[in-house]
């Protein structure tokens, strides 16, 4: 029996919504590519965590359909979790901090690629909007208010994997932050919030509340069940 565990990562001030994450804390036990893929899959999540090495921050990322060399609610969600100093992902070393109640990451602006930033006019235009069809990853953004640095979001990943809309996400905001060059205060989906620095080195920082929703549940099926 293979278990993970739920959680919400970019919590509101509330400490309602977020977007979930699933975290396999045992990884030895869905070592191959293709089998985390497919469990995944079958997790249904936007994305899921495997940890290899909870000590050093080990860890391998997965939506429904590919593996992901760097994300960013997995790994602040993973940092809340597990508590490292940084952590390890396919793309390069993540630095970890706590500060009160949010976790923070850092990580480079560049990782953050692959995702169209869409302004509108107004926050009420953002929430307005239907769905796009599949195809092309969308951040839709808007100000709230341009002098406090916050902003209206939403992200419509594209991938027809059935997350048609992501209630929060990290890459796409240090996106948005690289390309405003300004920290920032996002209010995504129903309710999330996420908060950003610019770094002097090129660098992004995500943060947020993470809550769990659930502790240890088991994975019925094995990797390579359909």
């Amino acid at each position: 029996m293979i278990a993970f565990e739920t959680l919400r990562v970019f919590c509101g001030a509330d400490g309602r919504h977020g977007n979930a994450l699933a975290v396999v804390r045992d990884g030895a036990a869905i070592p191959e590519e293709g089998d985390r893929l497919a469990a995944a899959r079958r997790l249904g999540f936007s994305e899921t965590v495997f940890v290899d090495d909870a000590v050093r921050g080990v860890i391998d990322i997965y939506t429904p359909t590919a593996r992901m060399p760097f994300a960013g609610h997995p790994c602040v969600g993973a940092a809340w979790l597990l508590g490292p100093a940084q952590l390890s992902t396919p793309a390069g070393t993540v630095r970890v901090r706590r500060d009160g109640e949010f976790t923070w990451i850092t990580a480079p602006a560049a990782w953050s690629t692959g995702r169209t930033l869409r302004r509108y006019d107004s926050a009420a235009e953002v929430a307005a909007l239907a769905v796009p069809p599949p195809g092309e990853w969308i951040y839709a953004w808007a100000w709230q208010d341009e002098a406090a640095g916050r902003v209206r979001a939403r992200a419509f990943p594209g991938r027809g994997d059935g997350i048609d809309e992501d209630e929060a996400t990290g890459a796409a905001a240090m996106r948005l932050t690289a390309h405003l060059g300004r920290d920032l205060t996002i209010h995504q989906g129903k309710g999330s919030q996420i908060v950003t620095t610019v770094g002097p080195d090129g660098t992004i920082g995500i943060g947020g509340r993470v809550r769990s929703v659930a502790g240890a549940q088991a994975l019925p099926d094995g990797p390579n069940a359909s």
